[in-house]
């Protein structure tokens, strides 16, 4: 049986700065939907630090299916992006990225402190945010005659649903959104009220925002 977690993104950037023996840390949590919108903004962070001794970062996308990495930008291996990637992970965030600017205050911080430094960057920026819950789900458009308005209320009540778009022809067509672990139950129901001028299509997957 497929298991469904619901994860979480961000509203809007965050950025924190902090001092650790001599080294500062900047910390940025930017949304990010896409690789490209990423690209450019660690590429914006970038031209805003030139002459920051590193610009470590970890990104995950896409909540249908979640990819990730970690960028350590010569740090030793292991100690920056992984530390910023396993926040993002603890609290299940994605199409969202962390970057972590540092510069060096001259006291090394060796692998511990490394690892803490970033994890602490990254974490800080995160409580700061206003998460927001992705819940994925399958799309459907569905054609029906006005008078079997009430059987789909009907459905709308049994089955957690959002109405994302509909059109008042002829006929009613509503575009609908259904969480993933409940769509092959509504897809049943809704071929089994077919006799009654119901027609359903399947508009692939996508996913809702909800408060956290």
């Amino acid at each position: 049986m497929e298991l469904y977690i619901d994860v979480k993104t961000i509203r809007q950037k965050i950025q924190h700065s902090f001092r650790e023996k001599g080294s500062k840390f900047i910390g940025i949590l930017c949304p990010t939907p896409t690789l490209s919108t990423f690209e450019e903004k660690l590429s914006n962070i970038k031209s805003s630090y030139p002459d920051a001794t590193h610009h470590c970062y970890a990104w995950r996308l896409n909540p249908l299916k979640v990819e990730e990495l970690a960028q350590d930008d010569g740090e030793p291996g292991g100690t920056a992006g992984l530390p910023i990637l396993n926040q993002l992970k603890s609290y299940d965030i994605v199409n969202a990225a962390c970057i972590v600017v540092r510069y060096y205050g001259g006291t090394k911080l060796g692998k511990s402190g490394l690892i803490q430094a970033y994890g602490k960057a990254a974490e800080i920026c995160i409580e700061q945010s206003q998460l927001t819950t992705l819940i994925p789900t399958e799309n459907f458009e569905i054609r029906y005659p006005y008078d079997q308005q009430s059987s789909i209320e009907q459905l709308k009540n049994r089955f957690n649903l959002k109405e994302i778009d509909a059109e008042y022809m002829e006929q009613i067509t509503m575009k609908i959104a259904c969480r993933r672990e409940q769509a092959s139950d509504f897809l049943t129901a809704l071929q089994q009220l077919e006799h009654n001028g119901i027609r359903v299509e399947e508009s692939g997957s996508s996913y809702l925002t909800m408060n956290s």
